[in-house]
């Protein structure tokens, strides 16, 4: 591979972009995914969820526990203004939020490293079905007690030394493998 300066990519203005406005977007069809923060302690990371839940048109972000809400500077920092488009709420226990999500139909699907765990590459959400993802704490991961209760757990694989991932990245990873990567939004 050469890298050799090429005029052929000019970045594309914002304007250019095509984006929906606020509104449209409140307005628009949802991906059926919920994802479900339990006890996040970074208000960046609370953000950040926001801003990929944006980008993906998830349908609502559920902040459990010890998870700050907005509005808050340290959200809006790393959401860039999507914790007001995107619709959110706040229940303080994640078992509690768990049960109404699978009460309304969703799938319950932890994300963690588990015994029989499903492998991210071979999940593939069922047409028609609504999930609910749940994103554990930095430290913790996901309560034993939520992934006791799950339907399913997918785990993201990793080849390098800390197994672990960073919440928000996560969160990225799941989303764009689940949607994208499964042709959901592809066919929208």
């Amino acid at each position: 591979m050469s890298f050799t300066k090429s005029s052929r990519f000019r970045k594309l203005l914002n304007s250019e972009l095509n984006r929906v406005g606020p509104e449209e977007f409140k307005n628009s069809e949802k991906i059926p995914f919920v994802i479900v923060l339990d006890n996040i302690r970074s208000q960046h990371n609370i953000g950040s969820a926001f801003r990929t839940a944006d980008a993906f048109a998830i349908e609502k972000i559920v902040l459990c526990g010890i998870s700050a809400v907005p509005p808050s500077a340290e959200i809006r920092k790393a959401a860039l203004g999507a914790e007001e488009i995107v619709k959110w709420e706040y229940e303080p226990d994640t078992l509690t939020a768990v049960a109404k999500l699978r009460d309304e139909g969703y799938i319950i699907a932890s994300v963690e490293q588990t015994e029989n765990s499903i492998m991210l590459y071979d999940s593939t959400p069922k047409a028609g079905e609504r999930y609910a993802l749940i994103f554990g704490n930095e430290v913790k991961g996901v309560a034993q007690e939520v992934v006791d209760i799950s339907d399913l757990v997918i785990e993201i694989p990793q080849m390098g030394t800390k197994h672990s991932l960073n919440v928000s990245v996560s969160i990225g990873i799941v989303l764009w493998e689940i949607s994208i990567g499964n042709r959901v939004l592809r066919q929208r």
